[in-house]
């Protein structure tokens, strides 16, 4: 098959697609031949990368979503499957981080990361794996971090959110290998994004670009049928 069509049929959400590696992930899924259904909470900014997925020649929506909403998650998930048929890949994107010292944490900040990182990707899998066992597969892909294997001062509750991303996508893969579904996690270091903490700290060249996780995504939705990948640990060939 054609590389370039080889997930023509499919229907993907990405969540946190707004920007960086979410859109970055988005765009190469579609290049692949999918439609794509993404996610935000900022309407300019999904309209910017609606723009960029339509110009691509993508077949694609934009929703505003909040996936730590179970009734958003619903509704997106709802929308798409009207729009573009059964969703048969999720790329849980979205995330947030505050970094400091856990016991200077508010409740409130606790709260934002864990449920944005760990609890909304509870709920965009519970909304899609119904379908995803009765079809008899289906491809799930969590973006961790590194920080989910390694402790750092300030990551408290991100390296904690992280820790507990993994441990959900290894449960959930063993839960679900039996039904055909796939679950897997990819574990960049500091991406040059907005979102990166970090990136004043490190030459910025040299960091990991948002393409570089979309490459790891494409590895994995690309993998042959008798096996999966479960886990991508992903870091910049030289120390930024």
């Amino acid at each position: 098959m054609d590389k370039g069509r080889m997930l023509s049929g499919n229907s993907a959400i990405i969540t946190g697609a707004g920007k960086g590696i979410g859109l970055a992930i988005a765009r190469m899924i579609g290049k692949l031949g999918a439609r794509v259904s993404i996610c935000g909470r900022d309407q300019r900014r999904l309209d910017d990368a609606l723009e960029k997925l339509r110009m691509d020649g993508t077949e694609a929506m934009a929703n505003i979503a909040d996936v730590t909403v179970a009734e958003d998650v619903t509704t997106l998930v709802e929308r798409t499957k009207d729009k573009f048929g059964p969703v048969t890949i999720l790329v849980n994107n979205a995330g947030v981080g505050i970094f400091k010292p856990a016991h200077q944490l508010s409740l409130g900040e606790w709260d934002n990361v864990m449920d944005t990182n760990l609890k909304g990707v509870f709920l965009m899998c519970r909304a899609v794996v119904p379908d995803m066992i009765q079809r008899g597969g289906g491809d799930i892909i969590n973006i961790a971090s590194l920080a989910g294997k390694n402790a750092f001062s300030g990551g408290g509750v991100y390296c904690a959110s992280k820790w507990g991303l993994l441990g959900l996508t290894h449960c959930m893969a063993e839960d679900l290998r039996d039904s055909g579904v796939k679950v897997s996690a990819i574990c960049p270091g500091s991406v040059a994004t907005e979102f990166s903490h970090s990136s004043t700290k490190f030459d910025v060249s040299k960091m990991l670009q948002a393409d570089d996780v979309a490459h790891a995504v494409e590895m994995i939705l690309t993998q042959a049928p008798q096996s999966f990948v479960s886990e991508i640990s992903l870091r910049p060939a030289r120390k930024p």
